[in-house]
């Protein structure tokens, strides 16, 4: 009883966190009628209901998220000491599960893998980009990488890259049938390429600085949407003013396909930062990749 109640307990924990029967059987390597069967089975013998099923969608009941909040941190510990043990071989070993917006990935974390996997081949690492401020703690993740505002004070959080700025930007097209806004203010004005926050549900207020001085300002337009790189190509493509990291659109600054605007307005602010709890003991695996990953600045001459 004990040994069919944990296995069904892990495959509980999987279909929970994936929200999908299909994700967690692909993941367990089992067919999706066998996970049902499975989970309907776990829910008799404890006499009450885990899952809300729809034809679209699983998730927990209010009694599934109490039982995550029980047992998902002790089998994540029973995992970490099973990765320790590996730490005994010669070689470092391990599964690392880390969440990252699609900036981060590109920018930081996709560099920074293909020498590291290719260091490393018995350390396995799963990605999964979400813009949402995600609880990495009950979804299992091992770490997180957010801007640091954004990283809880009780999080070990590691810096992992040097200060970033954001910008706006529109085409020379669209400066061609609209002023350029002088303050952060007249973009109440223009065309915006907005996107929606995951977390909270509302479009993103774009944010300034100039001297001390915070200006917070809610944008609108005939474009909301959320990847990154589409926005920068509707504002390639005229369609209004996009406010992105620099480092995305610096090529398209340099050859004039966009021009930035209100640039005294776009401060630095900190960077990214890799983000995990702090009374998780970590193996060999995870800390070689927290070191590959750190952030050091330049040595000045």
């Amino acid at each position: 009883m004990l040994k069919e109640n944990v296995n069904d307990l892990i495959a509980f924990l999987l279909v929970a966190e994936e929200r999908s029967f299909t994700r967690a059987a692909a993941r367990l390597g089992v067919s999706q009628s066998a996970l049902s069967h499975a989970m309907r089975g776990l829910e008799e013998r404890m006499g009450i209901r885990l899952l809300t099923r729809t034809t679209r969608s699983v998730s927990p009941t209010a009694a599934g998220e109490r039982l995550i909040e029980r047992i998902g941190p002790h089998f994540g510990e029973i995992e970490t000491e099973l990765n320790l043990m590996k730490e005994m071989r010669d070689v470092p070993a391990g599964n690392i599960r880390i969440t990252a917006g699609e900036h981060a990935v590109d920018y930081l974390l996709w560099p920074a893998l293909e020498p590291f996997l290719r260091a490393w081949p018995d350390i396995n690492i799963e990605v999964t980009v979400d813009e949402a401020l995600t609880d990495i703690v009950s979804q299992r993740f091992d770490a997180g990488i957010r801007l640091g505002e954004q990283v809880a004070k009780d999080m070990i959080a590691v810096p992992v890259s040097p200060p970033m700025r954001l910008v706006v930007a529109g085409s020379p097209e669209y400066f061609s049938r609209y002023p350029v806004p002088q303050v952060p203010a007249d973009l109440q004005q223009h065309a915006c390429i907005t996107m929606r926050l995951p977390t909270l549900g509302g479009l993103y207020a774009w944010e300034f600085s100039q001297q001390g001085n915070a200006i917070r300002v809610r944008v609108e337009g005939q474009l909301t949407i959320n990847p990154l790189r589409h926005r920068i190509a509707a504002a390639k493509a005229g369609i209004g003013l996009v406010f992105v990291p620099e480092d995305t659109v610096a090529a398209d600054i340099a050859a004039g396909t966009l021009v930035p605007v209100l640039e005294s307005w776009c401060e630095p602010f900190s960077g990214y930062y890799l983000y995990y709890p702090s009374r998780r003991q970590h193996t060999t695996a995870f800390s070689l990749f927290v070191e590959a990953l750190r952030y050091r600045a330049p040595s000045r001459p």
